[in-house]
Formats: C-alpha cells, structure tokens, sequence
C-alpha cells in the first residue's frame, strides 16, 4: 500500500491505484452506512476506467475529475434515494411495542391507582388502566413509551 502512496505522492497514477481506492471507501461505507462513501467510492471507480481508456491523463487531471464525479455523484444519489425511498416489510421498526396493541395478557400485578404491571413473554411492564385484580386478563389499548394502556378484557 506504501507504494500506491508513493507513486500518487510522484504522479504516476495508474488505475488500479483508483479501484483500490474505491473499494476501500465503499468498504469504508460498510462501516460507517450513511450512503456517502457510497458515491465518492463509484466516483473513484469511475476514474480508474478513464485511466484504462485514457492512459495519459495526469494526476491532477484525475483528482480533478474525481472530485467533480464526487460532486455530482453526491447530489444524484441524495436526489435518487429522495425520490426512490427504501422500502422495508417491517414498518414497525424502532417501534416493536405497537405490535402489543391489541393483544391480551395477564395482569402481574394487580392494577391500583391506574397503575400496575403486565407480563409480557418473559418481560414486565408497566401498565395504566382501570383499577383491577392480579391475574386478571387485560387487553392493550395504546402503548406511550414503556408503558401500556389497558383495558378489561
């Protein structure tokens, strides 16, 4: 890698030295997804195929067209992403608990005040509603953070 450095550093570019940076940066995406090293990586992909075809371009002509690519490769796949937006089966994402609505459970504490507590699974929450008895059967009407509002069953 010290040599892909030290032929940039001295001009003599070939295109290969782009591709390898181009898969680093889309690696570099892998790590840190956010869609942008994405583009800057596609944009030095593309400046090691005008390398193969165009062989004598200089350095600084390649920087500069990268650059340029890097530009406008940003701005389509923002635009593109923005008018194409990912699609996901699971649209309850970051909001698991809304899946409970509905549901009926069991009352692991005996609701007092508007307060008590349901078993969930293997999990207990904390539950608002009418004043009922441990073990009695409620169903969950709303759910506001960690905590579900429930209803006589």
């Amino acid at each position: 890698m010290g040599d892909a450095v030290t032929a940039f550093l001295q001009g003599n570019v070939e295109f290969w030295h782009w591709w390898i940076l181009g898969v680093l940066l889309l690696l570099l995406e892998v790590l840190a997804p956010g869609t942008f090293f994405l583009w800057l990586g596609l944009a030095a992909g593309v400046v090691g195929l005008l390398l193969v075809i165009l062989p004598d371009l200089g350095w600084q002509l390649q920087v500069l067209i990268f650059a340029v690519l890097s530009v406008v490769a940003v701005f389509a796949g923002r635009a593109w992403l923005k008018r194409h937006p990912i699609k996901t089966e699971d649209t309850g994402l970051n909001r698991r608990a809304d899946a409970l609505v509905g549901q009926i459970y069991t009352l692991a504490e005996a609701i007092h005040v508007g307060r008590g507590a349901v078993k969930v699974g293997d999990t207990v929450w904390r539950a608002e509603g009418p004043d009922l008895p441990k073990g009695a059967r409620v169903r969950v009407i709303a759910v506001e953070g960690t905590t579900l509002k429930v209803e006589a069953a």
